[in-house]
């Protein structure tokens, strides 16, 4: 029997993939849908977003929201997302 030993094996959207880290709010707080523009937005930044993303984790800890956060706002106003 196969059983899940990392929160992101429980969905279809792997983060892990990412190698950058990922709160475990965002598995329980989001729609697959939601999970999926996240994962979307969180692919395509780059080297520069990703040091600044990983500075907002580190430093705001538990209450860091990447929905929340100026970059995934204006990402989806470009992208016409909701």
């Amino acid at each position: 029997m196969n059983t899940k030993t990392n929160i992101s094996d429980a969905y279809d959207v792997d983060f892990r993939s990412l190698s950058i880290p990922i709160h475990e709010n965002i598995y329980s707080h989001n729609t697959d849908e939601q999970k999926q523009t996240i994962y979307n937005y969180l692919s395509q930044l780059n080297e520069q977003q990703k040091k600044a993303y990983i500075i907002a984790y580190n430093h705001l800890g538990s209450s860091f929201n990447v929905c929340k956060s100026n970059g995934f706002k204006s990402w989806i106003t470009e992208n016409g997302k909701k």
